[in-house]
């Protein structure tokens, strides 16, 4: 993760995104590589891209961050996984990869827009981070 991104999300703040980009890709306003679409969630390529292979999984409905989620939220986040999967396989991903999500300041979040990173395409390191 580059320093821009940490100073990105030590900068963001929840209460100053009413609005976000994803929201934005939701509502068509601007565009994005989409790759699957369904009525919950979409996934689409990230723009900066930190693997060979690497999208975002989004709920439709606006969650802002884990810390957030709700138990009305089980069935949702069960659709989220599974689509990260299914995207994952249409991408070829059969040697793995990997899952991430970023929860507040502390976890790099700079959109406060729940998101799955799904990152594949070679061999990941560990630990991450």
């Amino acid at each position: 993760m580059t320093s821009s991104e940490v100073e990105k999300a030590k900068g963001a703040k929840l209460e100053d995104q009413e609005e976000t980009i994803f929201g934005k890709i939701i509502d068509k306003k601007i565009p994005a590589e989409i790759i699957y679409e369904d009525d919950l969630c979409l996934a689409f390529h990230d723009v900066s891209p930190q693997a060979p292979v690497h999208f975002l999984i989004i709920p439709k409905k606006r969650i802002t961050m884990l810390e957030k989620v709700e138990e009305t939220d089980i069935q949702l986040l069960g659709h989220l996984l599974v689509k990260a999967k299914h995207t994952a396989g249409l991408l070829n991903l059969a040697d793995g990869y990997r899952l991430v999500i970023n929860n507040g300041p502390a976890g790099c979040q700079s959109v406060y827009h729940l998101h799955l990173h799904v990152l594949g395409g070679r061999q990941l390191g560990w630990p991450p981070g």
